[in-house]
């Protein structure tokens, strides 16, 4: 019976979901061209907010928490665990006040009505993962750009999305080009849990009734450590997060 509500209920909200990629994609060529980037970025937000609060339609809940008091005076790198493609509209959402730019695939800035449009015109770093030179540099422009506006990014550094909820190693080479371009940044583990569950197989079928949640864990200070040991400590924070 279970499987069925799946089903029944996937359908109900991947229409939902369908035409609000639609809706919204329209909606932000309007406001990018008649009001500017900053109409944009909040067309952008009430975007993410329809997807997320839409998953009410499957019986899924969603909830939000910060257990940090974030600085408003300093770059913010977000670096959260990776277990879906739905991990993003709720870290747009309730990120909302420090509108995080993301590093992403640039496979994804094409074809996908909303998202794509969203990529290209938003500010994201847009890498190609096969060109590890231009991954890099490019991340590097969006270190530049949050050390010169004092704003956010977000990045997952496992690299990869892990439905299962088992944590991949965070790899350090992302954090590594942002901190070079904004050395004053604080790094802000975001631990997500439930979407993997939700979103376990691609679209098809979701999982009803399902719980997911999303974490602001005290920041990282990198300043006298290396990459590497800030990556180690922000999957430690996030794991152990997860394991309580």
């Amino acid at each position: 019976m279970k499987k069925i509500l799946d089903y029944v209920l996937s359908i109900l909200y991947l229409l939902y979901f369908g035409l609000t990629l639609l809706l919204f994609h329209a909606v932000q060529i309007v406001c990018f061209n008649l009001f500017g980037p900053k109409i944009h970025q909040k067309s952008v937000e009430v975007f993410n907010f329809f997807i997320a609060y839409g998953w009410y339609l499957t019986g899924s809940s969603i909830s939000f928490s910060s257990l940090a008091s974030l600085p408003d005076n300093r770059p913010l790198i977000f670096t959260a665990n990776h277990q879906s493609m739905f991990d993003i509209p709720g870290l747009i959402w309730f990120l909302r006040k420090y509108h995080p730019l993301f590093v992403s695939k640039i496979e994804l800035a094409r074809g996908i009505p909303g998202i794509s449009y969203n990529l290209r015109k938003g500010g994201a770093a847009l890498i190609n993962r096969k060109d590890s030179k231009q991954a890099i540099m490019e991340i590097a422009k969006l270190g530049k750009r949050i050390h010169d506006t004092k704003g956010a990014a977000a990045i997952f550094p496992e690299g990869t999305r892990t439905a299962s909820g088992t944590m991949r190693p965070f790899a350090a080479g992302g954090l590594s080009a942002l901190l070079k371009k904004a050395p004053d940044s604080l790094v802000v583990p975001v631990a997500i849990q439930g979407t993997g569950h939700f979103n376990p197989k691609g679209l098809f079928p979701l999982r009803s009734f399902s719980r997911m949640s999303w974490t602001v864990l005290p920041g990282v200070e990198p300043a006298g450590k290396t990459p590497d040991e800030v990556a180690r400590l922000a999957q430690e924070a996030i794991q152990d997060f997860l394991n309580t």
